[in-house]
């Protein structure tokens, strides 16, 4: 079992850096093509691909944008393809299949129950942890 995405698991992290090539642009880190795809602002497009403010910066910015159409309808097919192409390359796609069964849960302190789970309370959904042992799974059928 894998509670936090930190230390040793630091690299299952949104935040940890990783060049995909997301919807043709790249981008240094799931987070920012993920937070990119929040708003049709080429300027704001531009500042998640030129990864020069901290991802964290970044992401408290985006509660200000005027979000896409049916964001919330479509952020995990966005988060989906996001870690697709994070997972789907070397070294992650190995150090994932090495979890083997483990479960993986994006235990966090700020109070984020949606993508993760709020380590005070106990409460939260997970779907981040739930998409990464998804991708998980399908990567393992794959290899058969």
């Amino acid at each position: 079992m894998i509670l936090q995405f930190k230390d040793a698991h630091r690299w299952l992290s949104n935040f940890h850096p990783c060049e995909i090539r997301f919807r043709g642009v790249r981008y240094d880190s799931v987070e920012y093509a993920y937070m990119s795809a929040k708003s049709e602002d080429k300027e704001w497009k531009k500042m998640c691909a030129g990864a020069k403010e901290k991802q964290s910066v970044i992401k408290r910015k985006s509660r200000e944008l005027d979000l896409v159409a049916n964001w919330e309808t479509l952020k995990m097919s966005v988060m989906r393809e996001c870690l697709e192409l994070k997972f789907n390359q070397e070294p992650f796609k190995t150090w994932l299949l090495e979890t083997g069964d483990a479960y993986l849960q994006e235990g966090n302190t700020w109070g984020d129950t949606f993508w993760g789970v709020d380590l005070e309370t106990g409460e939260g959904e997970n779907h981040l942890g739930k998409l990464i042992m998804d991708i998980r799974e399908n990567l393992r059928k794959n290899l058969c």
